[in-house]
């Protein structure tokens, strides 16, 4: 294995190792409810950009991760994860030719997609997940966050040469 391959991934698992801390980093109980989704969203990038090598695996492992981080039933952050790293890489030829404004929008769509799916698990496993519309809120957030992510991933993908 080359150094310029080892390169490339240690590129993208630090990126990814980066979201998952910013995802667990506590923050004030005003804006807890706008956190916007930061693992999720640099693994759609990820996928988006090289979905023959970081795709729904890669998302199981990370959700498995940040469930034990987060100290939530295990899988339920896996299962949703996986499940939209597995519609993004379905239409990532469509999802890199579209402009970033609707990018943003169908990350907002897919984000909501990823809450809709722990909610329905936790009703499901749990019982009593009471439904509240704030959880949503992080959707409007990564909205208008996905353009510095999918900017800052970009250019750190052309400087690395990460392929």
């Amino acid at each position: 294995m080359s150094a310029h391959i080892a390169n490339g991934r240690l590129v993208v698992w630090l990126t990814l190792f980066i979201g998952m801390m910013f995802q667990i980093m506590p923050l004030p109980k005003m804006v807890e409810a706008w956190r916007p989704d930061w693992l999720l969203m640099v693994m759609m990038y990820w996928a988006m950009a090289l979905p023959h090598r970081y795709s729904i695996l890669t998302a199981w492992l990370l959700g498995v991760m940040l469930d034990v981080l987060l100290g939530a039933h295990l899988g339920i952050r896996s299962l949703a994860l996986s499940l939209v790293i597995y519609i993004v890489v379905l239409l990532c030829q469509q999802l890199r030719n579209y402009p970033r404004w609707q990018q943003s929008l169908l990350v907002a769509c897919f984000i909501c997609i990823y809450h809709a799916v722990i909610f329905w698990v936790q009703f499901v496993v749990v019982g009593a997940a009471p439904f509240n519309v704030d959880m949503f809120l992080p959707a409007i957030s990564s909205l208008f966050i996905w353009w510095w992510v999918f900017w800052v991933l970009r250019n750190m993908r052309r400087h690395y040469k990460v392929r």
